[in-house]
């Protein structure tokens, strides 16, 4: 089958790779009908370390089961299932616990094991606990809208709920990105009465003020961390939504919370040592958040998407096949495209 490897910076190809199988019994093979390049995969794309084997990728997808395992219950041979970015039982503890991104038997797709999303079919490990049946045909025009629940509207709601967003709270979002963006219909969706959106691509900002921004902030550094406190009374925001993952954007989130407040933060952290500590500390500033428990998230957020209320699907703004995944790649990069959908 087609696969999508990175081999080193920059260096994306679409090549053939051996057929997924079904390899332990709770396992379940589907044939991928969309996937999606997401930002965290530009992070490798610019600094990954040469690997001559390539690097499976993506881990965003919706597929019809194929083959299941002889351990398999709730799955059956033609279910379109929405695949979050991580497996998990669904049992374990942290499972239990709504944690599912600490499965003590769960992993990561975007792997040499299980493979990559980006791909025509996937192994998916512990199906039971992993794969959610969609309720629509596979060329039903919300598949956008549902492949988000994958990875960025769940993650975008994780950022909100670490945030503690609540009616009649400031929120603000730190990124313009499809995470940041599902950030906004999450803080909106959450009750949030003031949402600022810091970013600087009109195109983006654009589309946050359709999901609910009601201000917007395009300065960085210090001028950012001015004008959101212009807008806030001079206090600062209760909930911050840190979408990137980057010093500056960390510095900046923990310098516009209010006293008390918390930030939620689900951008993948390209820093070792948390920046604004004295600050944060001193504001009693709850820090929180992490890989997002999307499998935890999905029958909250799903009827939502089903009936019309939310519409993260709007982040994608290209639609390719496999041979145009290299390219998304770049326009992605090159800040072209905000999100790209993969139809294999």
């Amino acid at each position: 089958m087609r696969a999508t490897l990175m081999f080193a910076p920059g260096d994306v190809r679409v090549g053939e790779v051996p057929d997924p199988t079904i390899v332990e019994p709770t396992d379940a093979v589907i044939r991928v009908t969309r996937a999606c390049i997401c930002g965290s995969d530009l992070w490798p794309y610019k600094s990954i370390e040469p690997n001559p084997a390539g690097r499976p990728m993506g881990h965003e997808a919706i597929g019809v089961v194929e083959e299941i395992g002889g351990e398999v219950r709730s799955l059956r041979r033609g279910d379109l299932c929405v695949m979050p970015f991580a497996y998990s039982d669904g049992t374990c503890e942290f499972c239990q616990e709504g944690l599912h991104t600490s499965c003590l038997h769960g992993g990561f797709f975007g792997n040499a094991d299980p493979g990559g999303a980006q791909a025509e079919a996937l192994r998916v490990p512990q199906a039971d606990g992993t794969l959610v049946p969609l309720p629509v045909g596979e060329d039903d025009a919300l598949m956008p809208g549902l492949l988000t629940l994958s990875d960025v509207m769940g993650t975008g709601h994780h950022a909100a709920v670490t945030a503690q967003v609540a009616p009649g709270k400031i929120a603000a979002v730190v990124g313009d990105g499809a995470v940041g963006l599902c950030a906004v219909i999450a803080a909106r969706r959450l009750g949030a009465e003031q949402i600022i959106i810091l970013g600087r691509h009109e195109d983006r900002i654009a589309l946050a003020k359709e999901f609910g921004a009601t201000d917007v902030v395009s300065e960085r550094g210090d001028e950012a961390v001015e004008r959101v406190l212009e807008l806030t009374g001079g206090h600062g925001a209760h909930s911050v939504l840190e979408c990137v993952g980057l010093d500056q954007s960390m510095d900046t989130s923990l310098r516009i919370a209010r006293p008390g407040g918390a930030v939620g933060r689900v951008g993948v952290p390209q820093h070792e040592v948390l920046p604004a500590a004295q600050d944060s500390f001193f504001g009693n500033v709850t820090i929180a958040g992490g890989p997002a428990p999307v499998r935890a998230y999905v029958e909250e957020l799903l009827p939502d998407v089903l009936e019309g209320r939310i519409d993260p699907g709007r982040v994608f703004d290209r639609t390719t096949g496999l041979e145009g995944v290299p390219d998304g790649y770049r326009a992605m990069d090159e800040r072209e495209s905000i999100k790209v959908l993969i139809q294999p």
